[in-house]
């Protein structure tokens, strides 16, 4: 079998017709069947059933194809990678990264590289938790993601930086005139959640976090996204948990924002299937002199989503 064949079963699969997918290849329709059925006879069966309309993969197509992915993926990253660190124009480099860490943290980032190596085209993959994140990595999806440390070590990991996990209020909050505040003086407040929010001995969070202070929390908002969580808060519908940088990100000097006592952080890294080379070390070293830098203090550890968690719990 060949790399050929598995990009024709690929898009077979993704536009669901042998016409359309030779349409998509620029290929004719009998060469592309004829592709096929190579490829079905090297892996010793049927990976596709025709229909009248269509088609659909078959349980032996179903087991083939994330290989059949994984494979074509690894070659687009092999290629990036050459083109990439020869400096040639047109070269990619595909970084993956929780959305957290892309609208808080990232754009100063790759301002930095665009001015510094402006012939290497960046591709941004968002994700809304770590698990995610990760599985995208396995999939060959990026050449890099910058995320929590991952829980798979899927190859290289190299810490970047911490992370703090801070409350937001708005301007007029009782509590705008302190730098700190414990969780039991919020027992009484509505909160703003993100569904970004992890897991922690199986409740998100928050639950878990108010729950050791004593209180349930009371939530005003659901949101999908972090930035939308501090806008809400610094709007004042109420308390919302973000990273740090994502509040300067989102709103800038549009709100307060308070440090939990104790201090909630979280490790960063950026991690790999195979060692970084070329523009992706290049990357990795910008990412490490570029990362914005925590404030001092101690405290519990926070992990995955739009806030903080003591431990991985998924």
């Amino acid at each position: 079998m060949s790399l050929r064949q598995m990009e024709y079963f690929l898009t077979v699969v993704e536009e669901a017709s042998f016409t359309r997918a030779a349409e998509a290849l620029h290929v004719t329709q009998p060469a592309l069947s004829h592709q096929i059925k190579a490829l079905e006879k090297a892996v010793g069966g049927a990976l596709l059933e025709r229909l009248p309309r269509g088609v659909r993969l078959t349980p032996m197509g179903r087991a083939y194809l994330p290989h059949a992915e994984l494979a074509v993926r690894s070659a687009a990253r092999a290629r990036r990678a050459a083109r990439a660190a020869a400096g040639a124009e047109g070269g990619e480099l595909h970084i993956a990264a929780l959305h957290s860490i892309a609208v808080g943290a990232l754009p100063d980032v790759f301002a930095r590289w665009r001015e510094a190596h402006p012939q290497v085209l960046l591709r941004l993959h968002e994700y809304a938790t770590s698990d995610a994140l990760e599985e995208a990595v396995q999939r060959g999806t990026a050449d890099l993601a910058v995320g929590p440390e991952p829980a798979g070590r899927p190859g290289t990991v190299v810490p970047v930086g911490e992370e703090e996990v801070v409350l937001v209020v708005p301007f007029d909050d009782r509590l705008a005139g302190r730098t700190t505040v414990t969780l039991p003086e919020l027992a009484e407040r509505a909160w703003i959640r993100c569904a970004m929010e992890p897991v922690v001995h199986g409740e998100r969070f928050l639950d878990w976090a108010c729950g050791q202070a004593g209180f349930r929390p009371r939530t005003a908002v659901w949101t999908e996204h972090t930035s939308t969580a501090v806008r809400m808060a610094a709007a004042g519908v109420g308390i919302c948990v973000a990273p740090a940088h994502v509040v300067r990100g989102a709103v800038g000097e549009d709100c307060v924002v308070l440090t939990p006592d104790p201090a909630w952080k979280r490790t960063l890294t950026v991690y790999a299937r195979v060692p970084p080379a070329g523009a992706a070390a290049a990357f990795v070293d910008l990412l490490r002199a570029a990362w914005p830098s925590a404030r001092p203090g101690g405290g519990a550890r926070a992990q995955d989503g739009c806030g903080p968690v003591a431990r991985r719990a998924r």
